[in-house]
């Protein structure tokens, strides 16, 4: 009998650890999220997405470039949607990034860093659009 009253007050103190932790837990920021985009030709608009609000990112990473006209890559710029409602591309500028996967770490891939939540963003291709992107933000 003791032994269940005992078991039976560590699985109560467990529950209660359980919930208390729980709200916190859920609150906390998630990790990065990837969209996938199609570039706009140089200066211009391709796909417009969002900077997420729950993300622990504060920067647009390139992780992934193709190309749609060449093998070999592209310069890419990540454009960012002001207030008044023009489009100005971040002081990275062009970043040269061959077709394939690019590291979420490499600062090289970091279009533009620094981006508020829910700002809209897009970006550009040099040499021409309609390739396909991952931004991580």
């Amino acid at each position: 009998m003791k032994r269940a009253i005992v078991a039976a007050a560590l699985a109560l103190a467990s529950a209660g650890t359980c919930v208390a932790f729980a709200p916190a837990a859920s609150a906390a920021p998630q990790a990065c999220v990837t969209s996938s985009l199609t570039t706009g030709a140089y200066e211009g608009v391709g796909t417009i997405r969002y900077k997420s609000s729950t993300s622990s990112c504060g920067d647009l990473n390139l992780t992934y470039s193709d190309d749609s006209t060449s093998t070999l890559g592209d310069r890419y710029a990540g454009r960012l949607r002001s207030s008044s409602g023009a489009w100005n591309t971040c002081n990275k500028g062009y970043v040269w990034a061959s077709d394939g996967s690019h590291s979420v770490n490499d600062s090289t891939y970091w279009l533009c860093t620094d981006v508020r939540d829910n700002t809209p963003f897009t970006v550009a291709s040099y040499y021409d659009g309609g390739d396909t992107v991952h931004i991580t933000h």
